[in-house]
């Protein structure tokens, strides 16, 4: 009991930071992605995206 009394009295991060940057920017890059691709499907006059338009959307990125 000690220990939760202790830990519910810090304001130290008890887990790292850097996992959940990395989980978000991996999250913004794939939304990202699924919104161009999402773009060259409807160009295509499609409603349903492709592998065809993911590589599109990657080769246009860069």
């Amino acid at each position: 009991l000690r220990e939760i009394r202790r830990y519910q009295k810090s304001t130290e991060l008890l887990i790292r930071k850097l996992p959940f940057q990395r989980l978000e920017a991996s999250e913004a890059y794939l939304v990202g992605l699924f919104e161009d691709t999402n773009l060259c499907a409807i160009h295509a006059k499609r409603v349903t995206i492709m592998p065809k338009d993911i590589q599109l959307a990657r080769r246009i990125r860069g």
